[in-house]
């Protein structure tokens, strides 16, 4: 039979998640700014929120081109699977405890995104004209993962180091909730901005994907 203490660490982040928005929010801004808040204000509210600018950028090349013509819904696919491995680790920054677990989870989130986005490169190039100013804009798609990754890190010093001994404590591997979580209005600002600006352009080039396979079956 487990301890009292081993029962505790099993159940502690299921409880942790119940208390989640009950302790004091991180505060965004104070009267005295140093490297470390400048750090965060620029990964908060630089580039989380400019990350829809070259997807929207993306999004409207790719209409531009009639990917509904083209590689159509094959290529829009691959846009909803490099959406998900860009959201995943977004997600779990803002909202869980930087740890190894959720460095990890980054690191190999950002490596699947790089992977993902040469094989739609090598998709799209067969079936579609893909202009210069197309492949600079996917030059940022793809270091953008790298550079949010790279700013939690040196917000986070203590979990990098923890994550290259291994992650060797209790806590390390767990998903834990932040102990001053964001404020909500920042989350559900960021939120709508992702949804706009992302989701709804994308879930619309798959419509007209959709829509143009269904009329060449018809046809």
């Amino acid at each position: 039979m487990p301890s009292p203490h081993a029962r505790v660490l099993t159940g502690l982040p299921a409880r942790s998640w119940a208390r989640w928005r009950r302790g004091r929010d991180l505060p965004l801004s104070t009267p005295v700014s140093g490297t470390e808040e400048a750090s965060r204000r620029f990964l908060l509210y630089g580039v989380l929120p400019l990350w829809v600018v070259p997807g929207l950028a993306d999004w409207w090349m790719h209409r531009r081109t009639r990917i509904e013509d083209t590689s159509g819904v094959r290529e829009s696919a691959v846009h909803a699977l490099m959406m998900s491995e860009a959201g995943l680790p977004v997600t779990v920054g803002l909202l869980a405890k930087i740890n190894p677990l959720v460095l990890t989870t980054m690191g190999g989130a950002a490596l699947a995104h790089g992977a993902t986005a040469l094989w739609d490169v090598s998709i799209a190039t067969k079936e579609r004209e893909v202009r210069p100013i197309e492949q600079h804009i996917h030059s940022f798609l793809e270091v953008l993962p790298l550079t949010a990754m790279a700013f939690a890190a040196c917000l986070h010093p203590e979990a990098v180091r923890a994550t290259l001994r291994g992650g060797p404590g209790p806590d390390d591997w767990k998903l834990l909730p932040k102990e001053r979580p964001l404020p909500a209005r920042y989350l559900a600002a960021l939120a709508a901005t992702i949804s706009l600006g992302v989701a709804l352009p994308y879930a619309e080039e798959m419509r007209r994907c959709l829509r143009a396979r269904r009329m060449r079956m018809a046809g």
